[in-house]
């Protein structure tokens, strides 16, 4: 479980960036759904925020509430990042988690919460990168795959 670890995100349709943090969060499907709050629900990117009630059982709130995914999460190389996996399969690059952010290619849904109840999950945007810093990380970036791509 990461504690208190910066993560870039890349959001490859708008060609935006932002530096992040997340601590106490325990899989993909959990930091999806963080994700898309912050990003869409933030204004940042377009799409549909998750409900407020599934970031809050994400974040602290027992229980979970059925969510639908935003965008699909893509390695640096291009391969992707399966939900069921957790924050530490995001590969570092300089020294940072790297993560790409693609649009689905399908529709998933899954009921939000916390794969470990007692550990409070929180993903915070610390700022948005500048268009420079942007085009510095997405020197780092390959092209997506297909799901059965290396």
């Amino acid at each position: 479980m990461l504690d208190d670890d910066p993560v870039i995100v890349l959001h490859r349709e708008t060609g935006t960036g932002y530096a992040m943090r997340m601590t106490g969060i325990g899989d993909n499907f959990q930091l999806h759904t963080l994700l898309a709050d912050a990003l869409i629900g933030g204004g940042h990117i377009p799409g549909a925020a998750p409900a407020a009630e599934a970031v809050a059982m994400c974040r602290d709130m027992p229980g979970m509430a059925h969510t639908t995914g935003s965008f699909n999460l893509v390695a640096p190389d291009g391969s992707w990042i399966w939900n069921e996996g957790t924050p530490s399969d995001i590969p570092v690059v300089d020294g940072t988690r790297l993560l790409v952010l693609d649009p689905p290619p399908y529709p998933r849904t899954w009921p939000a919460g916390r794969f470990v109840p007692n550990m409070v999950g929180d993903l915070t945007l610390e700022r948005v990168l500048t268009a420079a810093e942007t085009a510095a990380w997405f020197q780092h970036v390959s092209p997506a795959k297909g799901p059965t791509e290396e």
